[in-house]
């Protein structure tokens, strides 16, 4: 491969390295934990508590992402990340060592912290280094570290729980975190003319407060407390309120923790709904797949771990060719293509869980797969390209903000659902009505697919002047009157011909 082509040979090959060591924190970290969490439960105690096992982590995750964006676009990429990569693997050791649900629960809080700041991050700097062209080819390596984690991720957790111990879910990032920070020092490098910032540190509070609340509403209500009693009404009412409170300090903030004018623009707006129900989807069969599976056909962890696999190996084979795609058919049209096939996915999983199976399922999820991965990194990459460098990390951690906001809502109403038909009990002693509760989740995530086809049809249809901002590269001048780091070794100087060649070649980005 050239030197100046996307893959590992090219001067920016180690850097594309280090990004995806980085993401397979994240990546494993997703699959790994749902194939346990029935041998967790029987060790802790507290089915009815698990969901919070990845609200908790979506929710940090969250409201850390926009704060770590904004301070990206300030200071650079690789402090950020660093940072993200530090507290993954301090939240990574302290899960393995809890002793108790509400503990473990606290210590998945501290990893959603880290993740906050390693997934969007190492989409910005795939952003920063790759042309329009070329992103989409760099976005097919990192959905190759999801493919990869799809298979080792649900292996080890099934071997970890069958023959050694769940606590080795988490002791495994050690390893990889160790690895990332190395590459990451060693090849990440960036000149950076640093600015002062504030951080909004009210707003992420209130943003913080808010959406706990109403995942604990959601959680507990029918469970814990009746949905029309006063807990349940108050958490809702105050959630709603401290909402309400943060999008007014938002509006007079001067850095914001997230641009509320952001969304003002179609294409975040529209992006950012997409990726809400990318969210709620992929957490919706994550967290409930395998569960559903141990309990109804009495599968090993390790088995129903590798049937969930296939969703995150149709994703990244979806998502290397959805460039070819979007760049033939455009962004809009390449997203309503994936989300009618995921309506697919999700149909025939609704349709088959009354008399379960393997095949079925695994056929259903990787469907899905295939259908998110042409609808997540085209909305992803649609997004960054509306504009330069100084908003890129800003723009990207919206997107990852709502796709996190729609996993951490979409398990606490999924949980919520589950939770009322168990009334109580576990998935072990009632298999037959959890099967009826799972049934019903499939068909909450098929009508979150439609939602997916609304979000779609809303996308603009073309923003080729918007997209051509994705090849901006700032001057030493301009970087230095704006306080901007200069491109990551490797920018995107050498790609600005190629990026417009490409917007002369396939006028319909969007």
């Amino acid at each position: 491969m050239s030197s100046d082509g996307v893959g590992f040979r090219s001067e920016r090959g180690p850097i594309l390295i280090a990004v995806m060591v980085t993401t397979g924190l994240v990546a494993i970290d997703s699959t790994i934990l749902a194939t346990a969490v029935p041998t967790i439960v029987k060790d802790l105690g507290g089915f009815s508590s698990f969901p919070w096992l990845f609200s908790i982590y979506l929710l940090t995750q969250a409201v850390a992402v926009p704060i770590y964006s904004k301070v990206a676009d300030s200071v650079g990429r690789k402090p950020v990340v660093l940072l993200g990569v530090g507290l993954f693997l301090i939240g990574s050791v302290a899960s393995g060592f809890a002793w108790s649900m509400p503990v473990l629960i606290a210590f998945r809080a501290v990893q959603g912290l880290g993740a906050g700041a390693v997934q969007p991050m190492a989409m910005t700097i795939v952003g920063d280094i790759y042309t329009l062209e070329e992103r989409a080819k760099a976005q097919g390596y990192l959905a190759s570290v999801w493919a990869v984690s799809a298979i080792v991720g649900p292996t080890l957790g099934g071997v970890f729980s069958e023959f050694t111990s769940w606590r080795w879910i988490f002791f495994v990032n050690v390893p990889l975190c160790l690895a990332a920070v190395w590459l990451l020092v060693r090849h990440l490098h960036e000149t950076v003319t640093r600015s002062r910032h504030r951080i909004d540190w009210l707003g992420g509070t209130l943003l913080t407060g808010a959406l706990s609340l109403l995942i604990l509403a959601m959680l507990e209500g029918g469970s814990a407390w009746a949905w029309i009693s006063a807990p349940s009404i108050g958490a809702f009412a105050l959630g709603a309120t401290l909402l309400v409170a943060f999008a007014r300090v938002e509006r007079r903030a001067a850095e914001p923790v997230l641009p509320l004018t952001m969304l003002t623009r179609r294409i975040v707006l529209t992006t950012s709904l997409v990726s809400i129900g990318v969210g709620a989807i992929m957490i919706g069969l994550t967290s409930y797949v395998p569960s559903y599976l141990e309990a109804l056909l009495h599968a090993s962890p390790l088995t129903s771990g590798l049937t969930l696999a296939v969703l995150t190996i149709g994703w990244p084979i979806a998502a290397t060719l959805s460039g070819r795609v979007y760049l033939r058919v455009g962004f809009r049209t390449t997203v309503l293509l994936g989300s009618a096939i995921v309506i697919l996915g999700t149909v025939e999983l609704a349709a088959t869980s009354t008399h379960p199976a393997l095949v079925a399922v695994g056929i259903g999820c990787f469907v899905v797969g295939l259908g998110l991965g042409l609808v997540a990194a085209p909305s992803l990459i649609a997004a960054q390209s509306s504009v330069a460098w100084g908003e890129r990390a800003v723009v990207t951690g919206t997107n990852m903000f709502a796709r996190s906001v729609g996993s951490a809502v979409g398990v606490a109403i999924l949980g919520a659902v589950v939770n009322g038909m168990l009334r109580g009990q576990d998935a072990t002693s009632n298999p037959h009505r959890f099967g009826l509760a799972v049934t019903w989740v499939f068909v909450a995530l098929a009508a979150t697919a439609v939602m997916l086809v609304v979000a779609g049809l809303a996308m603009p249809r073309r923003t080729t002047e918007a997209a051509r901002g994705a090849v901006e590269v700032p001057s030493r001048a301009s970087s230095d009157a704006v306080g901007a780091p200069e491109p990551v070794d490797g920018g995107l100087r050498r790609g600005e011909e190629l990026a417009r060649h490409a917007m002369v070649e396939h006028p319909r980005l969007d």
